[in-house]
């Protein structure tokens, strides 16, 4: 791909931005970004296949001749649908045995299905994989030669070698794949079953070699696995299809390998631009600077009403089977600013079926539809626009602050129509309209907007639909642009994908906050963390033995450790003995480096600086602060009278966890979620309580926050420290949840990939604080809790437990310890990656 300097750009040769091609322009703080970030020159990746089971969607191609049936590698991006239900990706053969079957199972693991002569055996991942919000990366490796067992057959996700279970394949065992049997893309062939439901792309197959993934992805300078060319052999059978070439079902399957070892396709729409299209620009990367193209939103699959079925690859909602009520969905990305279109229609309508009502709109990202009843514009719910019920005697309506109001006049009954919407967030304006019409004023021009005064924020997109026996068919389909739309966005309007998110503060999360593991030796040692960052605030815990949670800081010093299960004063220990340019160093401290005992490091960088003194408040105080990743610490002596003291974060702390140290004295939290008037206790399991001599009944401001006479953050002439965490997009998140006491729990948006999440009951008291983190769990389910007000040593929870995804946090456990039905929880949250880089978990 040529570029050239045209005046601040660097620019490719491609076709006009649209829904076939792209510009392909550059600014050169982005080319300088990527170069930074090892994503220059860009890989372009055109287009995926979207898969619908419910069209009986797949590929098919059947070698001429047989090939090395020992050795072989796949891999795949693929962004999923249709959670807890088999899907294959990739199978060969018809009998059984032989047959080979690559699939996510209906419990979400993901399954080598092997049935040869011998007989049959079905290694699978101890990893469940339900993310549908991004995509993943997807590699198994076959080399039945290799005398070790566990090497015949490996499973890469996201660059990451899998646990597997039991392979149990012979030395040198002769596979169906590569013999000359049906081969099927989305399909098991063995039953003519279980299809795949989502999207794939970028699929290679390489014929005679068992590879890693670095001959296809690679981890840039943040640390994403992005895509890369593949430049080695295919061998007789290989092939690589990338779906760019939509002129045909024909050219759709064509292999870019060389070999002329092309796919047919069966199911897909290839031809026609409607809510079937199956020829989309959700692709696993947006390196090659085109707008059009990069991860798109979709229905969430673990986030709203779960008895509104989603099908079609997560773009279309299906008929609710029975009830008389609203019921709703939210989408997957979101976005604070700029000017976003979108579409939505009805595609089971017919001319004279009668149809709901169906309202789409925008949505504050943190909002919970798991009941049915609730309504995109509800109160706090967002502002939604509704279209008329089928019978043609309704108006279309906007909806805000739970009141509706009529925004066009009533039109002819509904058939085929497709609904706009154009939000701009930055003017804080959204407009509707019908098949190419606005309904009133003129987004390109920013005029009579339907919807004014939009609150500053983040929002997702959210649809509701109505059913009761009238309104049966209340299908609706929705379309960000990942395929064409119906009609052209508003001049400076954009569609919305990871391509078009603004750029994160914070790119690289573990250069703020880091997680690190290491087994104890007794002595000392000194502990290196990824971000090769220097921190100052070290919370550190073991693992395998019920020792106390230390925390330590570089404006108290080197071994002066305090322990958050604990009243205990300040003391002196030999745990952390340094902070160092790239970690820490550790002293023959049992709670944190006993011999052959294993233990987990949080770590936050601040200033990395001598605190300075800080005069905001009433109080002077010590104070090193990051306003970039929005963390400050803060020392200061107490008068014993109401007072102010001073964070240095420059905005309101969400969160901040006082202690005192001259003394003993109990850890008080403030979180933003139960508000100025109540604290928690970080120490005990009590629930939020009212305290006014707490925090003196005032909330933070952005230069102080306020504490009262309590003796646990006031005492006259006691000395404190105080950890105090304000949000930054993409990298920290602080909220609150109810709880369903279900298994589908409640799904907690962040916007990120959390690292680390700790969670905590605050309508009743007698439950833990629980700490997870993707250090000790790389893959879901997080089940592995710490607490910080016990020295209880990790084990394994079968009822507290979340899955975290590219976009949030899914609760799945039942305890009531963190979803009781109506429970009310608090979080505090840190990420691995921004959404906008983000892979599936």
């Amino acid at each position: 791909m040529s570029k050239r300097y045209t005046g601040g750009v660097v620019s490719s040769s491609l076709p006009t931005v649209n829904a076939a091609g792209a510009s392909g322009v550059f600014l050169l703080s982005q080319q300088a970004d990527a170069q930074s970030r090892n994503a220059w020159p860009p890989y372009k990746i055109e287009k995926s296949l979207r898969f619908r089971s419910a069209a009986s969607g797949y590929l098919n191609r059947t070698p001429a001749v047989a090939s090395n049936q020992k050795t072989f590698t796949i891999s795949f991006w693929a962004k999923i649908g249709n959670l807890g239900t088999y899907r294959s990706f990739f199978s060969a053969g018809t009998a059984n045995p032989p047959f080979v079957d690559i699939s996510l199972q209906n419990t979400d693991e993901f399954m080598v299905d092997m049935s040869v002569t011998a007989g049959r055996v079905s290694p699978k991942t101890t990893a469940l994989f339900r993310d549908p919000s991004a995509w993943y990366h997807f590699v198994v490796a076959f080399d039945t030669t290799q005398a070790t067992q566990a090497n015949r057959a490996k499973v890469y996700v996201n660059g990451v070698e899998q646990t597997l279970s039991a392979l149990g394949v012979a030395q040198n065992t002769d596979l169906a794949v590569n013999s000359a049997v049906a081969h099927n893309l989305g399909r098991r062939a063995v039953a003519s079953d279980s299809y795949h439901e989502g999207y794939m792309s970028e699929v290679y197959f390489i014929d005679g070699q068992a590879l890693t993934p670095s001959s296809f992805g690679a981890t840039d300078k943040d640390g994403n696995w992005s895509p890369i060319a593949y430049t080695g052999a295919y061998g007789t059978n290989g092939f690589y299809l990338n779906f760019k070439d939509n002129t045909s079902a024909t050219t759709m399957g064509y292999d870019y390998s060389g070999n002329g070892n092309n796919w047919t396709l069966n199911g897909f729409n290839v031809s026609t631009a409607n809510t079937t299209y199956d020829i989309m620009i959700d692709v696993p990367s947006d390196q090659d600077g085109a707008s059009v193209r990069g991860n798109y939103p979709v229905f969430n699959a673990v986030s709203g009403y779960s008895g509104l079925p989603i099908i079609n690859a997560n773009i279309q909602t299906s008929a609710v089977p029975s009830g008389g009520d609203w019921y709703s969905r939210s989408t997957t990305m979101g976005f604070s600013s700029g000017k976003i279109y979108a579409e939505f229609s009805m595609p089971s309508i017919t001319s004279g079926a009668q149809g709901s009502p169906i309202g789409f709109g925008i949505i504050p990202s943190t909002t919970d539809f798991s009941a049915a009843g609730q309504l995109v514009g509800d109160a706090n719910r967002g502002y939604g626009f509704y279209c008329p019920d089928t019978s043609g005697s309704e108006t279309p309506k906007k909806r805000v602050a739970g009141t509706s109001t009529s925004v066009g006049t009533a039109s002819a009954t509904i058939t085929t129509d497709t609904f706009m919407v154009a939000f701009d967030l930055t003017n804080g304006n959204g407009w509707f309209g019908k098949n190419g019409t606005w309904y009133a004023g003129d987004p390109a021009a920013g005029t009579g907007a339907s919807i004014t005064g939009i609150t500053a924020g983040e929002y997702i997109f959210g649809l509701s639909v109505y059913r009761d026996n009238t309104f049966t068919n209340n299908t609706a389909a929705i379309n960000f642009g990942q395929r064409p739309f119906a009609y052209a966005p508003p001049s400076g309007f954009k569609s919305l994908n990871t391509f078009n998110l603004p750029e994160p503060t914070i790119k690289q999360p573990n250069k703020h906050f880091d997680t690190t593991l290491w087994t104890g030796n007794g002595t000392s040692q000194s502990i290196v963390n990824s971000g090769s960052i220097q921190p100052d605030f070290i919370w550190l815990k073991c693992r395998t033995t019920n020792y106390r949670n230390q925390l330590y800081d570089s404006i108290r010093g080197v071994t002066k450790a305090m322990f958050s299960d604990s009243v205990d004063a300040e003391g002196t220990y030999q745990g952390v003995t340094a902070f160092n340019a790239n970690g820490f160093s550790l002293g023959a401290e049992l709670g944190a480096n006993a011999s052959g005992d294993t233990f987990v490091g949080w770590q936050w960088r601040a200033s990395n600086t001598t605190a300075v003194t800080n005069t905001a408040g009433s109080i002077t105080s010590s104070v090193s602060a990051s306003t970039t990743a929005g963390f400050s610490i803060v020392t200061y002596t107490g008068t014993g009278s109401n007072a102010t003291v001073g964070h240095g974060l420059g905005v309101a702390p969400s969160m901040y966890i006082v202690k005192r140290r001259s003394n003993t004295g109990n850890w008080y939290v403030y979180h933003i979620s139960i508000g100025n008037t109540n604290r928690l206790r970080l120490d005990e399991t009590s629930a939020s309580t009212a305290e006014s001599a707490a925090w003196n009944n005032t909330s933070p401001t952005s230069t102080v926050f306020s504490i009262g006479t309590s003796v646990d953050v006031n005492a006259i002439t006691n000395t404190y420290v105080a950890y105090c965490f304000a949000p930054i997009a993409g990298y920290s998140a602080f909220g609150s949840y109810t709880g369903n006491g279900s298994s589908d729990g409640p799904f907690i948006y962040t916007g990120f990939r959390p690292r680390f999440v700790i969670f905590k009951r605050t309508d009743t008291g007698g439950y833990n604080w629980n700490m997870y983190d993707t250090s000790r769990n790389t893959y879901n389910v997080m089940d592995l809790p710490l607490n910080p007000n016990t020295s209880n040593a990790e084990s394994v929870s079968s009822a507290n437990i979340f899955d975290f995804v590219s976009n949030g946090v899914k609760v799945r456990g039942t305890s009531v310890a963190t979803n009781a039905s109506g429970g009310t929880y608090i979080y505090m949250a840190f990420a691995e990656n921004p959404f906008k880089y983000s892979r599936s978990r």
